[in-house]
This record gives structure tokens, C-alpha cells and sequence, in this order.
């Protein structure tokens, strides 16, 4: 499965990626617009990538890096992967996961996190093949995400 790092040029095709990933949680906000824009603008930052799968392109991930205190490395942030109808359960999710991960350890990264919804049983199933565990910190108890909207 072909997965490569999206180039500057490609803004519009990931943006394209990233709208229909908006429109199937049947949001309308942000616009076709701001999303384009927010795309170019993280595509030229160095602790942004995104990496597109496919040919053409059928999914999207997007990855941030940040230096973290506790494991004296950087962490990924596995922001948002999807996959467009026609394109799921050929492999594509589980292309797009693994090279996440190869380019998490070529950045020196210890840690990927993300989230995603416990009533999405599929990406769930995904994540859990790869490793990903509701305790992936050396807690006992599971890791929660949590957030405020400001």
C-alpha cells in the first residue's frame, strides 16, 4: 500500500481529505475554506506531517510532534486518520497506523497517543492490532483524554 509524506503542494489534496473526514461526523464547521487554509499553514511547520495513502489519495493522518519532560523524547500526537468509504477494508488504515509509526521512531519519538471515540469499534479494533491501549502510560488505571472548548 503506497503511503508517503504529503508535500507542500499536495495542501489541497489533504484539505480534500480532511473535509470529508469533517462531513462523515456531519459537521459543516470549519469551512472548506479554513480547513485549506489551517492545512497550508501547518504543511510548511516542521512538528507538523501528514501523511497521505493511496493512489490517488483515499486517506489522510495527520502527525504533531512535542518534546515531553517525561520521556526526555518526543511524543506524536496521532491527530486524525481517515479513510474514504471506497477505500476501507482494503488495508489502507492499517498502512497509514504503520507508517505513523515508523516515522514516530525516525523522529525519536517514545510515545504516540491519540483518541477517539468508545463507540468506534472499527478505528478501536484498528488501534488495539498496533498496540494502542486505554493504559498506555505506567498508570494502573486507564488513560482518559480530556478537553474544554474555550
Amino acid at each position: 500500500m503506497n503511503v508517503r509524506r504529503a508535500q507542500p503542494h499536495e495542501a489541497e489534496e489533504v484539505a480534500r481529505l480532511l473535509i470529508a473526514f469533517r462531513n462523515w461526523y456531519e459537521r459543516d464547521w470549519p469551512s472548506d475554506n479554513a480547513i485549506l487554509a489551517s492545512v497550508e499553514r501547518l504543511i510548511e511547520q516542521p512538528d507538523v506531517e501528514y501523511l497521505l495513502g493511496g493512489e490517488p489519495a483515499a486517506g489522510v493522518c495527520q502527525l504533531r510532534y512535542r518534546h515531553s519532560v517525561w520521556t526526555a523524547a518526543p511524543d506524536c500526537w496521532l491527530e486524525d486518520l481517515f479513510v474514504e468509504q471506497s477505500a476501507r477494508g482494503q488495508g489502507l488504515g492499517a498502512a497509514l497506523v504503520e507508517a505513523a509509526l515508523e516515522r514516530a521512531r525516525e523522529r525519536g519519538c517514545r510515545r504516540v497517543e491519540l483518541d477517539t471515540s468508545e463507540d468506534n469499534a472499527p478505528a478501536l479494533a484498528l488501534y488495539h492490532r498496533f498496540g494502542f491501549s486505554e493504559r498506555s502510560k505506567s498508570a494502573p488505571a486507564r488513560d482518559l483524554f480530556l478537553g474544554v472548548k474555550l
